[in-house]
C-alpha cells in the first residue's frame, strides 16, 4: 500500500476521498466503494497502485483507438479494481474487488515499466483493462516517466473521475478512450452503480484539451438499445464533436448478465448506419466481423484510407493526416 492522492482530512480521523465522484467519506478502517482505498488511522492509502496485475504489449487498435498512431504497439497495464460495479463487466476477475486482501500483483517501478515499453518497441503506454482512475498513483507516476522518455500515454476509462483528478492527469495524456455506456442516469445507477453526469463532464473536459479522444458504447439488448437511447447518445456525440470516433461494440453474455443473447448483428449494423446518417464522421463496429465498419474512410470522397481485419491493419497511402485522393483532413494523431 502507498499514500493515496486526492484525500481530505475531516473531523474525528475521518477522510474524504476526492479521486472520483463517489466522494466517499471514510471512518478509520473503512474502504471506499472501489474497495482499493482505505482509511488507516486518519490517512487514506491505496492498496493497488503498487501492484500491477497485468502487463503486456497490445496493438493500439485494441484499446480501441483507430485514429491514434495506427499500427503501433502499446504496453498495456492494469492494477486490480474499479469504481463501477457493471453487471456486464468484461474483466470482472481483475476489476471486481470486494476486500483489499484480494488485491494481488507485482510491484514494478514506473522506470521499469518505461524501460519495458521501450525494449518491446511500444510507442505508448496504456492504462487499461480495469479502471485506471482507481490506480491513479501508478498511472500518474508512470505517465510522467513515459513523457520524459518520449513515449505517449493512453487512458482507457469509464470516465468516472473527479474534475481535479482529470485536470491533474490530462497534461500527461496523449490519447483516451472513454466508455459512454448509456445516456441514461437509471442505466448508470442500476447497471453500473454509478452516475452519467460526471462521465459527460469528463468527456467534455477531454474534448477541450490537447488529448485525443475516442468513445465506445457497448450495446446490450433491451438495456440501452431503444430508439430514444440511441438518438440521445448520437445527439450528444454530435454536439460534443462530430469528428470524435465512435466505437459501437457488440455485447456477449458475461459476469452477471448471462440470460441475454449476444446483440443481433442486424441491430449492430442499424446502429452504425444511424450514427453515420445522423452525422458522426467516424463510426466503427467492434466485437464482431464488422467488414467495412472496421475501415477508416474519407467522409468527403469515400476513399478507404485504412483497412482493418481484426487488429491487423493496412494503411493505404496515408501518412500526413490527409486523404490522398481529395486532400480532406482526417482528424487524429497520425505520427
Amino acid at each position: 500500500m502507498i499514500p493515496a492522492f486526492f484525500s481530505e482530512s475531516i473531523e474525528k480521523d475521518n477522510v474524504k476521498c476526492t479521486l472520483c465522484p463517489h466522494f466517499c467519506i471514510l471512518k478509520k478502517g473503512q474502504v471506499g466503494k472501489c474497495n482499493v482505498r482505505k482509511n488507516l488511522n486518519g490517512s487514506l492509502y491505496s492498496f493497488n497502485s503498487d501492484r500491477i496485475t497485468t502487463i503486456h504489449s497490445d496493438p493500439i487498435e485494441k484499446k480501441p483507438l483507430y485514429h491514434f498512431i495506427p499500427g503501433t504497439k502499446s504496453l498495456s497495464l492494469a492494477a486490480m479494481g474499479c469504481n463501477f460495479k457493471c453487471n456486464f463487466c468484461q474483466n470482472s476477475s481483475i476489476s471486481m474487488v470486494s476486500d483489499t486482501s484480494e488485491i494481488t500483483g507485482e510491484n514494478i517501478s514506473p522506470e521499469k515499466i518505461v524501460d519495458t515499453a521501450i525494449k518491446s518497441g511500444a510507442s505508448s503506454i496504456s492504462y487499461t483493462y480495469t479502471e485506471p482512475t482507481v490506480y491513479f498513483e501508478l498511472m500518474f507516476e508512470t505517465a510522467k516517466a513515459a513523457k520524459q522518455a518520449g513515449l505517449k500515454n493512453v487512458m482507457v476509462s469509464n470516465g468516472f473521475i473527479s474534475g481535479s483528478a482529470i485536470e491533474t492527469i490530462l497534461p500527461f495524456m496523449d490519447g483516451a478512450n472513454i466508455d459512454l455506456k448509456s445516456f441514461s442516469e437509471s442505466f448508470y445507477s442500476e447497471q453500473c452503480s454509478g452516475k452519467l453526469a460526471p462521465v459527460i463532464e469528463t468527456i467534455q473536459t477531454i474534448v477541450n484539451s490537447p488529448c485525443w479522444l475516442e468513445l465506445t458504447t457497448l450495446f446490450i439488448p433491451e438495456l440501452n438499445t431503444s430508439e430514444k437511447e440511441l438518438t440521445a447518445i448520437i445527439s450528444f456525440i454530435l454536439e460534443t464533436g462530430e469528428e470524435i470516433p465512435w466505437h459501437v461494440s457488440r455485447f456477449f453474455p458475461q459476469y452477471k448478465i448471462t440470460d441475454k443473447d449476444p446483440t443481433d448483428i442486424k441491430l449492430m449494423e442499424n446502429i452504425l448506419e444511424r450514427g453515420e446518417k445522423m452525422g458522426i464522421k467516424y463510426v466503427y463496429g467492434g466485437n464482431f466481423n464488422s467488414g467495412k465498419w472496421g475501415n477508416t474512410r474519407c467522409k468527403k470522397c469515400g476513399e478507404t484510407l485504412i483497412n482493418r481485419t481484426g487488429y491487423q491493419i493496412e494503411i493505404i497511402n496515408f501518412t500526413d493526416g490527409k486523404c490522398p485522393n481529395c486532400a480532406e483532413k482526417i482528424s487524429g494523431v497520425w505520427n
